[in-house]
């Protein structure tokens, strides 16, 4: 599955435009630094928890319209 690729690009592009360091959005996401860090190095994938908050998070970005 691609999905989850596109997901952390759309996550790191949220993170560049909010002008966030690993550790803040990981505290948005409730999860470690360590993790954000390896999910940007591809070395992980979120799970399907993880996944439904990053996507909640990403959701209410562009409707607060953080990302247009």
């Amino acid at each position: 599955k691609t999905m989850p690729d596109d997901l952390i690009d759309k996550l790191n592009t949220y993170r560049l435009d909010g002008r966030l360091s690993q550790s803040q959005l990981a505290k948005q996401l409730g999860v470690t630094f360590q993790t954000v860090n390896r999910w940007f190095n591809r070395h992980m994938k979120p799970g399907q928890i993880h996944e439904h908050h990053i996507k909640k998070l990403l959701n209410t970005a562009s409707t607060i319209g953080v990302n247009d």
